[in-house]
């Protein structure tokens, strides 16, 4: 586990409130949902608004077998910026740019 950086400790903790469960501590994926440190979220083929519209109205399983994603009811947009942003850092921190 790498020490998460003071800019992105919002984001983590959001993260570990809203999304972990399903997508798993750093987000590398569960039985439930899929990782997101993965080269099919880098930003050039899921760009940070697919994340708003993902939480915001739910998104149809097209890349993996979980099934559907639901809304997130909760999260600001705000809120989702801090948790896309962590993700990149999860995501460059692996080599996915």
């Amino acid at each position: 586990a790498l020490p998460v950086p003071a800019e992105h400790a919002a984001g983590h903790r959001l993260y570990t409130a809203w999304c972990e469960a399903c997508h798993g501590p750093a987000a590398t994926g569960t039985d439930a949902a899929p990782p997101l440190v993965h080269p099919v979220y880098r930003p050039a083929h899921h760009g940070d608004e697919a994340f708003q519209i993902a939480v915001a109205q739910g998104v149809r399983a097209h890349h993996w077998r979980f099934g559907d994603m639901a809304p997130v009811p909760g999260l600001s947009r705000s809120d989702v910026a801090l948790i896309t942003d962590y993700v990149r850092w999860l995501q460059r921190a692996a080599g996915i740019e």
